[in-house]
C-alpha cells in the first residue's frame, strides 16, 4: 500500500476506534473494533485505556512520513550498535 493509502485506511479505523471510545465514555458497554487484520476487539470500560492507546497508536501514524510503516512498527532504519 502507498503511504495515502494506508492514512486513508487508518482514518476510518480511527473514526471507529474514537466513536467506541465515546460510547464507552457515555456509558456503554462493550464496543467492537476490527483492527488492521480484520481480527475483533471488543472493549469495555475495564480497558478503555488499552483503546485509547490504539487510539494514539493510529494518529501517531496518520501524522508520519511513513504511515505503514509506523503502524506496524517496522524500524526506519537498520538496527545499530554503539562500543565504548
Amino acid at each position: 500500500m502507498t503511504p495515502e493509502e494506508c492514512r486513508a485506511q487508518y482514518r476510518l479505523m480511527l473514526k471507529e476506534a474514537m466513536d467506541a471510545y465515546h460510547q464507552l465514555n457515555l456509558g456503554g458497554s462493550v464496543r467492537v473494533v476490527v483492527d488492521q487484520n480484520s481480527e475483533r476487539v471488543e472493549y469495555t470500560a475495564a480497558n478503555r485505556q488499552s483503546l485509547w492507546a490504539y487510539i494514539v497508536r493510529l494518529q501517531n501514524a496518520i501524522n508520519s512520513d511513513n504511515p505503514c510503516a509506523a503502524f506496524m512498527g517496522l524500524p526506519s532504519s537498520p538496527a545499530g550498535f554503539l562500543f565504548p
